[in-house]
């Protein structure tokens, strides 16, 4: 059986607050690769529940935060289309990720991000 890690590193300031992400994976060669965000989240098989790690860089604009959450619910909408095949929940959350583009793209015509 083949095996493959994932592994993160958070640097953290004084207040604990993440100043700098870095991630490695062994499918992904030798090279230290840096991230703003990172949402990860487990079906926890004993609890029966998702588990969820959300952190940040200090140096995260808004704009690129909310851009992140839409491309994940896009991203999670593919995944159910491979998994499930189940067309009303994958156009929901299609249709929700096109709500909100065009939420994003009325605040940035605006200029500002509320």
């Amino acid at each position: 059986m083949k095996k493959s890690e994932i592994r993160f590193s958070i640097a953290l300031d004084d207040q604990k607050v993440p100043e700098a992400i870095s991630w490695q994976a062994t499918d992904a060669g030798p090279d230290i690769h840096f991230a703003k965000a990172i949402n990860i989240a487990l079906w926890d098989r004993d609890q029966a529940g998702t588990m969820k790690i959300d952190l940040w860089t200090k140096d995260m604009p808004v704009d690129e935060m909310k851009h992140f959450y839409v491309d994940t619910i896009g991203a999670m909408a593919e995944s159910l289309h491979t998994a499930t095949s189940d067309m009303v929940m994958v156009k929901k959350m299609r249709d929700l990720c096109t709500e909100l583009m065009n939420h994003l793209n009325e605040e940035a015509a605006k200029g500002g991000s509320n």
